[in-house]
């Protein structure tokens, strides 16, 4: 039987694209079902049906795993090659992961994820600024200590780098353009088969009125040109 991974809207849902491209990435069969995060009647009932109320959930026959790194973990265990092998590598991998899970708070709220918007106008606020030179540093120092030999922060694919794929849209979104081995970084992300694909099926999601950029950002300078 194949993975059923419940998820939100591709457009919207940073949380859900995380096990969705460990999945897609690593080739792993599985079955993907939307639950619309628009704010209408029935969003209580349709978010009522999972764990924690909220996407994404992994089900796995009689089992289900919520919350993205849980997911993660629990694919990790059951297949091979989603964490480096080498020990002090794969124990940065997890910190770098689940520094990203837990923080950011201020990129969160003031980067929110529209992959097919472009807002590069967007106000930065010192706390935003604080998160993007954080995230810089972390692809740029992991890169130069266990990425050699390939594009991504290991090298190869691991779960890391699904937890930073949002990133690479947001800093899209908002003009955030990298320097050096992070600007790197985040095109060979932007790059990789699985995003392309969230990104086009994405482009057709109904807008989300809480997700508007216009309205979440009412004092943004206008757009040039």
């Amino acid at each position: 039987m194949a993975y059923v991974l419940h998820i939100g809207e591709k457009n919207y849902s940073s949380w859900s694209l995380r096990p969705w491209l460990v999945l897609r990435q690593a080739a792993i069969p599985f079955e993907e079902r939307t639950v619309s995060l628009r704010e209408d009647a029935g969003k209580a009932a349709r978010f009522a049906r999972l764990p924690a109320g909220r996407v994404p959930v992994l089900e796995d026959g009689e089992v289900r795993v919520w919350d993205s790194l849980a997911i993660a973990e629990y694919l990790a265990e059951r297949h091979p090659g989603l964490w480096p092998a080498d020990p002090r590598a794969r124990a940065w991998a997890r910190s770098v992961s689940a520094e990203m899970h837990a923080g950011f708070g201020a990129l969160r709220s003031g980067m929110s994820m529209d992959v097919r918007a472009r807002r590069p106008q967007r106000r930065r606020t010192p706390e935003v600024l604080a998160d993007v030179a954080r995230i810089e540093r972390i692809w740029t120092e992991t890169r130069a200590r266990f990425g050699a030999g390939g594009q991504m922060l290991f090298g190869s694919f691991t779960i890391a780098d699904a937890f930073y794929a949002p990133v690479a849209f947001r800093f899209r979104t908002y003009g955030v353009e990298p320097a050096g081995e992070a600007g790197a970084y985040a095109r060979a992300l932007l790059a990789l088969p699985g995003m392309r694909e969230w990104e086009a099926a994405g482009r057709d999601d109904p807008p989300l009125a809480d997700h508007d950029l216009d309205r979440l950002y009412p004092d943004d300078p206008p757009a040039a040109g």
